[in-house]
Parts: structure tokens; sequence; C-alpha cells
């Protein structure tokens, strides 16, 4: 098999799931050579993306110039570009080099929603770049956003994706396939039935976070009575609060410190409707440091006072 140059340009994905990392997986599986230029940096994990590092327009170019001129990829396949500097520098580079095909994946929104692309970039990127693509392979649903019209025999819309970098994945074999001297029609078709055999894995990159979620519900079944501080929480599942944070708001919308007081007051409630408990008591019980402070919070939650709850 004739190993040929694939240089991709993208940003970085720590999970591995999309971005540079999945298209070197991807590209080295099926067989080829891959090489690679970052855009930009993000702080990620399986529940989403926190924080960008967008890598200077210079660096970005210094690292494709260097790349080209050594190694002459075959194939520039285009991913993440998040600022106009940095797209300028890469049609500069498209220019100056004219590889064989350009394949480029818009990367409009993230897997959970986030934009990651202004309307500046955008612009740009129908100005500049789109003429030099030979293939752009993008989402139904996002197109709209990157097209002023369709009607492109170089535009391949992909109808779903079916788990977390499906696009970059498929783009990434398309890229394979082309180095192979497979027509375009060839190429996209090998990429499809690569992606069907690779779903049920991918599918499996969920991470620990609906375990992880389920084991602090049964926490909070045990300790709630005695601790209602998320970093206890945490420590005892071994985590930062921080990532306890994320699983909460994905798996229920809301934060770790709601949660715990929701399941208190829950527990409250049960202690002033089923037991002759003094509300001192059940103050202390539940590690209020005395009657008014239960009374406070128990108001804030329900809207009434421990003692009219009891008496209504």
């Amino acid at each position: 098999m004739d190993r040929k140059t694939i240089l991709t340009i993208t940003g970085s994905d720590g999970t591995g799931g999309s971005g540079v990392q999945a298209d070197i997986k991807t590209i080295s599986s099926l067989g080829g050579y891959a090489v690679s230029a970052v855009t930009s940096i993000t702080v990620q994990n399986t529940l989403g993306i926190q924080q960008f590092y967008d890598i200077p327009a210079h660096i970005v170019s210094g690292q494709v110039e260097a790349i080209i001129n050594d190694m002459e990829p075959v194939v520039v396949k285009i991913g993440m570009v998040r600022s106009v500097s940095v797209l300028m520098a890469i049609v500069n580079a498209l220019v100056k080099y004219c590889p064989q095909f350009v394949i480029y994946d818009p990367v409009v929104y993230s897997s959970k929603g986030e934009q990651l692309m202004t309307d500046d970039v955008i612009c740009k990127v129908r100005e500049r770049l789109l003429p030099l693509c030979h293939l752009v392979i993008v989402r139904k649903a996002e197109a709209h956003v990157v097209f002023d019209e369709i009607d492109d025999d170089r535009i391949y819309l992909l109808d779903e994706s079916l788990f977390h970098g499906f696009t970059n994945n498929f783009s990434s074999a398309v890229a394979f396939y082309l180095t192979q001297n497979m027509n375009k029609a060839k190429a996209l078709k090998s990429a499809h039935d690569y992606i069907r055999r690779q779903v049920v894995l991918q599918q499996g990159l969920t991470g620990r976070g609906w375990e992880l979620y389920q084991s602090f519900l049964h926490l909070l079944s045990n300790h709630v009575r005695t601790n209602s501080d998320v970093a206890f929480y945490a420590d005892k599942l071994n985590v930062s609060s921080r990532y306890l944070a994320q699983v909460c708001k994905r798996s229920a919308d809301k934060s770790p410190k709601a949660i715990i007081d929701e399941n208190l007051v829950g527990k409250v409630e049960t202690e002033l409707t089923a037991s002759s408990k003094t509300i001192q008591e059940i103050a202390f019980e539940f590690g209020f440091s005395s009657q008014a402070h239960l009374s406070k919070f128990f108001k804030k939650w329900k809207g009434i006072s421990p003692t009219a709850y009891r008496t209504k």
C-alpha cells in the first residue's frame, strides 16, 4: 500500500474523540501516514470543552511550512480554525504549495452545541478558503451557516453525527482513500464503510460521567444527614469539585450543591411529617448550627418555615 502523507490542520482534543488526535488515529489505522499542525489547544473531557488556547497565526504558519517543505503531503485536511489570522495563514500556504487535494471539515459547533467559529471567520472562509477546496464535508444542520448556496458538487452533506467526532473521523477516512488513487465517489463510499465498522467502538466513548453521577446519588442517600459540603462528596468520589459539577450539569442540569440541598430538604420534610422530634432536634441531627439556621434554609426551598410546614 502506498503510504502517501496527509497533513491535518486542526485543533487538539485531549479525549482523542476528534481533532488532530482522531485524525492521526483514523489515518494510521487505515495504513496511511498523518502529519499535523495544531490551530487550537482545548481543555476538554467527555462532558465538553471548558477552555481554548488558540495558537498564534505565525506559529500555525511555521508548523504548516515546516511540514509541507519537508514531507510534501498529497492531501491537506483542514478542521477547526477559530481566527481570521490563522485562516489566512492556511490560505496563503495552500496558494503557495497547491496540494493535490484540499479537504475542509468546518467545525462550526462542538458535539455539545458550543459555537466554535465567529461570523468574521465564517465570512473569510466563504471568501478565501472555499474556492481552494476540492471537497467540503459538513453536517446538514451546519451547512447553512457556512454556505450561501449548497448547489456545489464539492460539498458533501452528512445526515447525522453518530458519535463525538463523527464528521472528523469520516473526513479523515476520505482523505486516506483519496491517497489510494480512488475517485471522490469511491473514497466517500469507502469512508462510510469504514465508519460503520467504528460506530460501536466510538459509542463507548462516554467517560465515567453517568456512573459517577449514580455514585454521587448513592453517597447522598447515606451521608446527606451529616454532610452537605460538595467537597466532601468530591473527595469520596476521588474527583475534583469542578469535575463533579460538570457531571451534575450534564446529567441533571443542576449544580452538586442544588442536588445536595434538594435531597436534604426532602429528608427534613420526612422528619417533620413522620417524627415527633422538635425542630431543634431535627436541626442538630442534620448538621445545622441552630433551629434558626434550619428555618432559614427550609424557608428558602419551601417558602414556609418548618413550624408552618408541620402544622399546615
